[in-house]
């Protein structure tokens, strides 16, 4: 189920709603938990057992390790962390990576070791940080243990960011799972916020999709240097407003049920920056990397030689945590290379460059790693990089990219202009209060309006970084 369907819309969330707000406040995170299983389990009903299985491993291994440190065990408690994070990466290993390793070992060494062809449970990878990040933050005292598995189970599932994040660590919201106070006021203002996200997916990121999925189809000598650059600007809006959307739903959701859950996007495409760029995209998961691995390891603070070290680790494991291929492998590599040299050098040549070449800089790196990220054949993404530039011997233009160009300049020029602070801005600059007052609900009805108008002949359009 995806949040962008009329099974959700129309069915799943007014039920789940209903049933949440008429319980007593005591039976809402049960309430939640059960809710949250359903929706996970109407696609892949197995990995539900999976879920469960990381949820009892956690609040188990968050309870040792309280009882452990409180009793002055460290290094029982420090045994006790290594087998949550050991166990949680086991089972990401074992269905995310293991037929891409002997896929690789079979490519090295001749074998023919058989796949093992196992499907991957959607949202693993965010799920499963989320739960070991628990148990380090009861170790390190960051966060109290949860004695209510109920609850922690609500933590772990809860419908609105299980899929694809944000990755909420369990300090976050811990407070919220036992003492929240749902409003009217943050009610509306989830809806607001899911409304947006709405859009964001099946108005813009639906459409942009289009483009690219076209663009990828035509035969490769029948493209022209235009078409392709329309081709990645289309895909790297798509991703944006795909992500940045589910993000916005599951935000407006968290506040539907009294949570609130962290900003996971703030204009990503406004950077003059690599570094920039991404403290500004996916920042859930920039934020856990920097607290459970950059830092672990010595951050900045161990020299130079250490510290290129710990960049080049973090960016390793971003890479391949958004998939188990090669592309992924080298689209990490390619950003800590980048990341590396505007920390040692290149920082204080941009500074001295005016604003729009660094943001120029910034977008022309952004989106060739977006080419990196698209083509799981790395023959496919290189020939598409050599059309970017004009080598691989197509035209600059002809009559089908005139046609692609003048049919959607309209939806991309309404992207571009989208994917920045200007809308925000503009609002909070010229319209009154009261004005936001009567236009808030009419957008939330506008975009659900023209969303369901859109949808209803719709196929399954489910968000892409469900696969990662």
């Amino acid at each position: 189920m995806v949040f962008s369907s009329l099974l959700f819309l129309f069915r799943f969330l007014p039920v789940a709603l209903l049933v949440y707000y008429a319980a007593p406040r005591r039976y809402r995170n049960g309430i939640l938990f059960v809710a949250s299983l359903i929706f996970y389990g109407w696609g892949e009903p197995v990995y539900i057992l999976l879920l469960l299985f990381s949820t009892v491993v956690d609040f188990i291994h968050g309870k040792l390790v309280y009882r452990l440190k409180g009793g002055g065990n460290i290094v029982g408690a420090k045994l006790a962390v290594a087998s949550s994070v050991v166990i949680n990466l086991s089972l990401l290993c074992i269905f995310k990576y293991t037929d891409f390793l002997i896929g690789a070992w079979n490519a090295a060494t001749g074998a023919g070791a058989p796949l093992l062809n196992l499907a991957l449970p959607i949202g693993i990878s965010f799920y499963t940080f989320q739960t070991m990040s628990y148990t380090i933050d009861v170790y390190r005292g960051k966060a109290g243990v949860q004695t209510s598995i109920v609850a922690f189970g609500a933590y772990v599932a809860m419908f609105p960011q299980l899929i694809a994040g944000p990755i909420v660590r369990y300090s976050t919201i811990a407070k919220e799972l036992t003492e929240r106070k749902e409003t009217l006021a943050c009610f509306s203002e989830g809806i607001v916020l899911f409304a947006a996200g709405l859009g964001k997916k099946v108005l813009f990121a639906n459409q942009l999709g289009q483009i690219w999925d076209e663009i990828i189809h035509i035969a490769p000598d029948e493209r022209s240097v235009l078409m392709v650059w329309i081709g990645v600007f289309a895909f790297g809006m798509q991703i944006y407003f795909d992500f940045s959307g589910y993000s916005d739903m599951a935000m407006g959701l968290g506040r539907m049920f009294g949570f609130h859950f962290p900003e996971n996007f703030h204009y990503p495409y406004e950077s003059k920056s690599i570094t920039e760029f991404w403290r500004r995209w996916h920042i859930s998961l920039g934020t856990w990397f920097k607290e459970y691995v950059y830092f672990p390891l010595g951050g900045s603070r161990c020299g130079r030689v250490l510290q290129f070290r710990n960049i080049l680790i973090v960016w390793l494991l971003t890479g391949i945590w958004h998939g188990a291929g090669w592309n992924f492998l080298l689209w990490g590599l390619y950003f800590a290379v980048l990341l590396l040299a505007e920390k040692f050098f290149l920082h204080s040549l941009l500074e001295k460059c005016p604003s729009f070449i660094r943001w120029f800089y910034a977008m022309l790196a952004v989106y060739m790693g977006w080419v990196l990220f698209a083509f799981d054949d790395m023959g496919q993404g290189i020939l598409y990089f050599r059309q970017l530039f004009g080598t691989a011997g197509i035209s600059a233009v002809n009559t089908r990219t005139f046609y692609l160009f003048f049919t959607n300049l309209l939806l991309m020029a309404a992207a571009a202009i989208g994917a920045t602070s200007l809308p925000a801005s503009f609002c909070r600059e010229h319209l009154q209060e009261k004005t936001l007052f009567i236009l808030e609900p009419l957008f939330v009805c506008a975009v659900l309006l023209l969303s369901t108008a859109y949808l209803v002949n719709a196929g399954y359009n489910p968000f892409l970084y469900f696969r990662f």
